[in-house]
């Protein structure tokens, strides 16, 4: 069935609608990212390097008190969400060390 609806809407259309459909899941789940809430919360004293990661396995854990240790709740399903802040994180791992040894980067964008 996808070989026809590829014939008919063409192979271009049906990459651009796996892109968006990918792009629309993106924005529904980063907002549950623990590596997200953990560096949007920017609480003095709480980790920056792998901080969703660390609050991922804090939680599976049972620990009691995300919120007094990182500044933000827990992801609804940590399990799931580990892998993908631990990728994230890694990604960003450099940006991450720089912030924490206070070196600016000075990296601005836009006009």
């Amino acid at each position: 069935m996808t070989d026809c609806l590829a014939r008919e809407v063409g192979v271009g259309a049906c990459r651009a609608a796996r892109s968006c459909f990918v792009g629309l899941a993106l924005l529904l789940v980063l907002p549950g990212c623990a590596s997200v809430r953990t560096l949007d919360a920017a609480k003095p004293g709480a980790p920056i390097i792998y901080s969703g990661t660390r609050l991922d396995w804090y939680s599976l854990q049972g620990g009691c008190c995300p919120m007094d240790r990182f500044g933000a709740e827990a992801p609804k399903y940590p399990g799931l969400d580990l892998p993908f802040a631990a990728l994230l994180e890694t990604l960003l791992l450099p940006f991450a060390v720089a912030a924490e040894l206070g070196v600016g980067l000075g990296v601005s964008g836009g006009n």
